[in-house]
């Protein structure tokens, strides 16, 4: 199998060799940039970058910069890594579509674990923009979701749930990703609203509602069985 492209973008020389080796140990091709200008010529040059690691403070041009770039441009899944806690900085960075934003200092393995869930759950759409799993069928563009061919009744939320789940099949999640994620963080509500509406989901899923899977004490999974 062809090894996916991932470009690696940091002005730390030091940060893209730690990030190479790991994602290499796990069978990925690693292209470098030091600066956001970098980042883009490569970008274009290669139109078989699965995926961008791009680091925030960057000189000529910063990761936000690249990003809206890149986002007017390509859907193609991006990571954004800062140094900074600043919870503005994270809220910004899913406003302009990134998909993962992790913190320095942060642990490679994660890293890699989080390139794979996302390539992994990109890899689950097809181009028509349908999620499909065990028999259940998700459109995000026409906000249709069927269980082997019979379309579902389901609430706005409810539908977003299923679409994260199964966005993230076989990824523990916790409540609070949930929360974050599918209400969004000016959502001030507590956990139960999350059990609630798996609750439901469950009940208009029937059968393969046991696809959703309890985690006791953190959250839920959706996994097809074998």
């Amino acid at each position: 199998m062809e090894k996916r492209k991932i470009l690696v973008v940091d002005d730390e020389s030091r940060m893209r060799k730690l990030v190479r080796d790991f994602l290499t140990k796990q069978g990925f091709e690693v292209l470098e940039a030091g600066d956001g200008e970098a980042a883009l010529d490569i970008f274009y040059k290669d139109k078989e970058i699965a995926l961008l690691i791009l680091d925030v403070m960057m000189p000529k041009m910063d990761g936000w910069q690249v990003c809206r770039e890149i986002r007017s441009h390509s859907k193609v899944p991006i990571i954004m890594l800062t140094a900074r806690g600043d919870e503005r900085d994270e809220l910004l960075g899913f406003e302009l579509g990134v998909d993962e934003y992790i913190s320095k200092p942060f642990s490679p393995k994660i890293l890699v674990a989080r390139v794979e869930a996302i390539l992994r759950r990109t890899s689950q759409t097809d181009e028509d923009g349908v999620l499909r799993a065990g028999g259940v069928e998700i459109s995000k563009i026409s906000h249709i979701a069927s269980i082997d061919g019979v379309p579902m009744e389901l609430s706005y939320k409810e539908f977003e749930l299923l679409a994260y789940f199964m966005e993230n099949q076989g990824i523990a999640l916790s409540r609070e990703k949930i929360l974050n994620s599918v209400w969004n963080y000016d959502y001030f509500g507590d956990a139960r609203t999350i059990d609630t509406h798996v609750k439901k989901l469950r009940s208009k899923m029937g059968e393969k509602g046991e696809y959703i899977k309890t985690i006791w004490g953190m959250g839920y999974k959706f996994e097809v069985g074998e």
